[in-house]
């Protein structure tokens, strides 16, 4: 969690708590940060998500393995990707599954909706949910 300079745990659990601060540990396999230049891919990392008053924090500890851009994770075959020039002749912008259903989670909308969004907005997911809600 966060490191408090020797207090106790649970006590700066409660504060955290009392300032409106919500502390969730996730149970996550993989992440990964794409950059321009290369992929971190992060195996079995901690995370843990902080929510204060609306905003989430992500916080990611781990040994990263550094993956040329583009070459896909560790995982073989993990991050199935759908190509937007399929229907409608869009942008051939690559989406991966987990794009999709991160927008379609987020913006409470059908992957096909996800799709349509990511495909207009070339694969940014924020820009894909803002669109949506």
């Amino acid at each position: 969690m966060l490191g408090g300079g020797g207090m106790n745990p649970r006590k700066m659990k409660q504060m955290m708590k009392q300032m409106g601060i919500d502390v969730t540990e996730l149970d996550v396999e993989e992440v990964v940060i794409r950059t321009d230049e290369e992929d971190l891919v992060f195996d079995g990392p901690q995370v843990t998500r902080m929510d204060a008053q609306g905003q989430e924090t992500y916080q990611v500890v781990g040994e990263p393995e550094s993956v040329e851009s583009g070459a896909g994770g560790s995982g073989a075959g993990s991050a199935a990707e759908l190509t937007a020039d399929d229907e409608s002749g869009g942008s051939g912008v690559a989406i991966p599954e987990d794009d999709v259903m991160i927008v379609a989670e987020r913006a409470g909308v059908s992957e096909e909706d996800a799709i349509e969004a990511l495909e207009a907005e070339e694969g940014d997911l924020a820009a894909a949910i803002a669109r949506l809600e």
